[in-house]
């Protein structure tokens, strides 16, 4: 059953250096997302880079901060997420590359939220998992929601840990897709769905009922690496997901402003 559409699916852009804020912004970007793809799927970007993102975003607009591909160094990953929580984000994600079993990404995700909320109490963590999962040996994509939710983080993220051919499309079916999502809804959880999309999977993507649709490479004038986030390209984007529409089924959206800071 589909997802019933209560709010337009929000735009995240991720930027890598300031200078793409305004394009960003400009654009109509919704969350604007720090991270440095030389590191990674979910390379971390410095912490001098966060926190000049964080001055030139409106204060309206929420910033996430990815804190890497993280190997399964549970204390290595946690005072990872205690350092970007300082830099005024409101969003820490962090991708779980290393866990291959539910307990173990458990582990880990436990620690980031309990690190990150010591330094900000009303940071949120958003988790996410690779649907390429299976070629990479890491958590499958449908375990997160469940260990995201005992874990206490806010939401869920698929994206793919390779850029060189491998799209969110190609890896997952829409059954598969579609079992997400809903798994993120019954757990109270914000979705969100990236991985080298580009702007005609927007319907596609606007049909599975996430709360959150992500891009690198197709809102930028170039690559994901060398490339430079492009306002019509975020322009183009914003104007496709108004456009599209669908009958409501099934239950409601979430939306970041709506999901509750978990109870401390």
């Amino acid at each position: 059953m589909m997802p019933r559409r209560v709010a337009e699916m929000q735009l995240l852009v991720s930027v890598v250096h300031e200078e793409e804020v305004g394009p960003a912004v400009a654009g109509g970007a919704d969350i604007i997302d720090v991270k440095n793809p030389e590191e990674g799927s979910l390379g971390a970007n410095f912490p001098r880079v966060i926190r000049r993102v964080r001055e030139l975003t409106p204060p309206t607009v929420p910033v996430s901060a990815a804190i890497g591909d993280a190997p399964n160094l549970p204390g290595t990953i946690a005072l990872a997420a205690a350092g970007a929580a300082t830099c005024g984000v409101q969003y820490v994600k962090v991708g779980l590359l290393g866990p291959r079993e539910p307990r173990e990404a458990l582990r880990l995700l436990t620690e980031v939220c309990r690190a990150a909320r010591e330094q900000d109490p009303s940071v949120r963590i958003m988790a996410t998992a690779y649907a390429d999962a299976h070629r990479i040996g890491s958590l499958l994509p449908l375990d997160l929601p469940a260990v995201a939710a005992e874990a206490g983080a806010d939401g869920c993220m698929l994206d793919t840990a390779s850029k060189t051919g491998a799209t969110l499309l190609s890896e997952l079916g829409a059954d598969e897709l579609e079992d997400f999502v809903a798994r993120c809804r019954d757990s109270g959880l914000v979705c969100a769905l990236a991985g080298s999309l580009r702007e005609q999977d927007v319907p596609r993507i606007h049909e599975l009922g996430p709360d959150i649709i992500g891009f690198r490479t197709a809102a930028c004038r170039g690559d994901r690496l060398t490339g430079r986030v492009d306002r019509d390209a975020v322009q183009s984007l914003k104007h496709r997901i108004a456009a599209c529409t669908s009958p409501p089924s099934g239950p409601s959206r979430a939306t970041l402003s709506d999901v509750p800071a978990v109870p401390r």
